[in-house]
């Protein structure tokens, strides 16, 4: 039986656990050959493990390739985009799952965490999109795919939640994913018209994440407990789906996956307007006319805090 990716190459970052492991899971799975890339660092992003990305690899079998790096460069983002061409004969999924955390109050934050998180995770998911998109774009022209046309490639920005609603303590991390959001509508618009997709998704799951969150109330506490009865492997259906063929004709769009549930999100657009007068009473009429309509403050895990459909 032929697998809805047979033929596909893909690149899943963060993929030796968790959630990007799932993904890489699944795409095997469908027939897809994968580069596991992980450089196997804490959720900090400290102290790198090759063994994890070579285990992950050897256990999905002769399709996958372990890749022990850190992409956050320029560099050794081509040097990925690279071997995939070498070993897979081309590259049509980019799937960019890595994070870390170094969370702090913005008062407190040290500026040197903040470039590590906005490196990690965005700088380097806009490192491997611009080196495979123009391949992408190549294969197009030369006919990977087939006759029809180049609907092969796909991009999936793995975000949060928290770069939507916002997180106590989470500056960097909240804005790295927000980023990632935007990336991707840029994505999807720059790469319209060779038929390669890009689009979001903000995954509700059990990670490495989630085991470590330490509850200062019970809503957090609640919330915990309901996220670590989540698998993966919904996010990775997910993931898969935007990847497969039926999945071109989504792109540019914002979905959250939380267990069983799937929902696509709004995206910011003007919701009520005012003519400005004076600054002396503008803040006044901003309250007034404005103010129904102004967004609240609460954070993702107040707003997710139910119970997910596992």
């Amino acid at each position: 039986m032929i697998g809805l990716l047979e033929g596909r190459a893909a690149i899943v970052t963060g993929a030796g656990r968790g959630i990007g492991r799932a993904i890489a899971e699944a795409l095997v799975a469908e027939g897809a050959k994968v580069i596991v890339a992980d450089n196997g660092a804490s959720i900090a992003g400290e102290d790198g493990d090759p063994a994890v990305a070579r285990e992950a690899a050897k256990a999905l079998g002769k399709n996958a390739l372990a890749f022990t790096e850190s992409v956050a460069s320029p560099g050794v983002a081509k040097q990925l985009v690279d071997m995939a061409v070498k070993q897979f004969g081309g590259i049509d999924i980019i799937v960019n799952n890595a994070a870390i955390l170094r969370d702090a109050f913005v008062f407190r934050a040290d500026p040197r965490d903040w470039d590590a998180v906005i490196r990690t995770n965005l700088s380097a998911a806009f490192y491997l999109i611009n080196a495979a998109s123009g391949v992408m774009r190549d294969q197009g022209k030369a006919g990977r795919g087939g006759k029809d046309g180049y609907d092969w490639g796909r991009i999936v920005n793995i975000v949060s939640s928290a770069g939507l609603y916002g997180n106590l303590g989470q500056a960097a991390y909240a804005s790295a994913k927000a980023g990632l959001f935007g990336l991707t509508r840029v994505a999807a618009m720059d790469l319209a018209r060779a038929q390669i997709t890009a689009n979001a998704v903000a995954p509700f799951a059990r990670t490495r994440v989630t085991d470590i969150i330490q509850p200062a109330n019970e809503a957090q506490k609640t919330y915990k407990e309901r996220a670590l009865k989540i698998g993966a492997h919904h996010v990775a259906n997910v993931v898969t789906a935007l990847c497969s063929p039926a999945g071109k004709a989504v792109t540019g769009q914002l979905l959250g996956v939380r267990g069983r549930e799937v929902f696509l999100f709004a995206q910011p657009r003007p919701v009520a307007t005012l003519e400005a007068g004076a600054s002396a009473t503008l803040a006044q009429d901003l309250v007034a006319t404005l103010g129904p309509k102004f967004t609240d403050l609460i954070t993702d895990l107040e707003a997710f805090n139910t119970e997910p459909l596992v």
